[in-house]
């Protein structure tokens, strides 16, 4: 394919745009009015497996990357694999992990000039306390990139964690609105408890079951699985935004299970939208089948306040 072509017309598994969901069968700060003002806009990503361009959003897609720039590679010691002299040692090969468009996600504040958000990590453990892969997060303008796209495929790397080795999946940006789950305040969680424990017998469902996600998304809340560990911006020392997280589940059931992937035999009146199940049919392509170490995940953070918009990751 020439440079600057991107396939428009070829592209498989198109992103089926918003999922739709369940409404949420309570109004939160009517009920436990303690929340109020905690509410954050989300957007969901829903990867489902597939075959995305690098014209699309997509996790574990190929992304748009410029022909003269190099793809980026580890620079960890013990990640080089040794090649006989003179030739020297080959580093590994970084992986994409997430691109989106800002045509896709309107919720996302791009930095000035750029439209496009890019994720790559070393699908290698890193020894450096956070025992992970080891992202590089970018920021382009697609329609410069676009003029002058490489054509090649990215290299593969030799050695890989399959943890965190996305497969290429289509994503379909969902908005919603979520509440905090374990960023409730311990003196909140202590005060209104026992309230929620009460709802969810007397109604068969939970507040965190249908108000807070655990899943891929963009802003919103983290998805933690341990304790919250926000960061601060080195440079300026305020507390970073939440960016993007890359969890390794996905919504197999309840509310956050888009409609059309229900399981058609539940698909009545009598199972409420907070127990409904997946399809069997559908459930091989939920997600991008990356286990990040022990069901967990991937969460990025921004500092809008510096200019130069540093961004920086947590895992658990």
């Amino acid at each position: 394919m020439p440079s600057g072509q991107i396939p428009q017309d070829t592209r498989q598994d198109r992103p089926a745009g918003p999922r739709a969901l369940a409404p949420i069968p309570l109004d939160v700060e009517s009920v436990f009015p303690e929340l109020t003002g905690m509410a954050r806009q989300v957007t969901l990503l829903y990867p489902r497996a597939g075959q995305p361009g690098p014209g699309e959003s997509s996790v574990g897609g190929p992304l748009l990357w410029p022909a003269g720039e190099a793809w980026p590679v580890c620079a960890e010691a013990g990640h080089y694999l040794p090649l006989a002299d003179p030739v020297g040692p080959e580093p590994v090969a970084m992986v994409p992990v997430l691109q989106l468009y800002a045509r896709d996600v309107s919720d996302l504040v791009f930095p000035a000039g750029t439209d496009l958000l890019q994720i790559l990590w070393c699908p290698l453990v890193h020894e450096d306390g956070q025992y992970a892969a080891n992202p590089r997060v970018l920021w382009r303008d697609s329609s410069s990139t676009a003029a002058d796209a490489a054509a090649w495929r990215p290299p593969r790397p030799h050695r890989a964690d399959e943890d965190f080795v996305p497969r290429p999946c289509t994503v379909s940006p969902t908005p919603a609105v979520e509440y905090p789950n374990w960023d409730l305040p311990e003196q909140l969680v202590e005060l209104i408890g026992e309230r929620f424990g009460e709802w969810e017998q007397e109604r068969g469902f939970g507040f965190f079951d249908v108000a807070t996600t655990q899943q891929s998304k963009v802003g919103g809340y983290p998805s933690w699985t341990q304790a919250p560990d926000w960061p601060d911006c080195e440079g300026c020392g305020t507390r970073m935004e939440h960016l993007v997280s890359i969890t390794a589940t996905e919504a197999g059931m309840g509310r956050w299970l888009p409609l059309d992937e229900r399981d058609p035999a539940q698909d009545d009146a009598t199972t409420p939208s907070w127990r409904a199940e997946a399809d069997p049919a559908v459930l091989d392509s939920m997600g991008h089948d990356m286990d990040l170490g022990d069901l967990g995940g991937m969460y990025f953070f921004v500092c809008r306040t510096c200019p130069d918009t540093p961004c920086t990751h947590r895992y658990d």
